[in-house]
């Protein structure tokens, strides 16, 4: 018999987290840096979505990949609910279908990834969730339009690349404390923190 996973209590804090990045985003990619001529390059929203992955990964971490694909489809529905009233239709679905695509792809590789050294699993699946999100979001959102989407694209990849590597410390102390809570679906230390120091 497969014992229950987190409660949606549990997992309220994540979705919260996830909905909230998602919106303040989608509201954020509209305003481009002002700073050093980075306009054509930056909007603010890449200093804010990369978080997403974390929220991600630690869920992954400390619940299994099954409570953290359930944040993610929560934190999608609200993200496109909420995105679409904030920050327009368009804004909403681009950022609705990359959301989707690349944090089930971030849940996948660091599950597949997670009794290897404690880096990888957070550093690889961000890097190519934030790969696949890029690619989608800009493409969807601003294709076809006079924004310069291209240069935005690659400017906020190269962002979300830098934090992923960044957010690695924020994310080891985290597990610190994580390492310690019980596994509420089995009693046990949390999932897959054993193999993860």
């Amino acid at each position: 018999m497969t014992a229950p996973g987190p409660s949606w209590r549990a997992l309220a804090p994540a979705v919260a987290a996830m909905a909230f990045l998602v919106v303040v985003s989608n509201v954020l990619v509209a305003y481009p840096l002002p700073y050093f001529g980075l306009g054509e390059w930056l909007t603010w929203a890449a200093f804010t979505y990369p978080v997403t992955f974390v929220v991600n990964d630690l869920t992954n971490r400390r619940f299994g990949p099954a409570a953290a694909m359930r944040v993610v489809a929560v934190g999608f529905a609200l993200g496109v609910i909420l995105s679409v009233a904030a920050a327009g239709l368009r804004i909403g679905l681009a950022s609705g279908i990359a959301f989707l695509a690349a944090q089930l792809l971030d849940a996948l590789v660091f599950d597949r990834l997670r009794r290897q050294t404690w880096w990888r699993a957070p550093a690889i699946s961000s890097v190519l969730g934030s790969i696949l999100d890029t690619a989608l979001f800009f493409s969807i959102a601003f294709a076809f339009t006079s924004v310069p989407w291209i240069t935005l694209a690659v400017g906020d990849l190269a962002v979300k690349l830098l934090l992923a590597l960044v957010m690695l410390a924020p994310f080891r102390l985290a597990m610190a404390h994580i390492r310690a809570l019980p596994n509420p679906a089995s009693g046990t230390a949390a999932t897959g923190c054993a193999a993860a120091g």
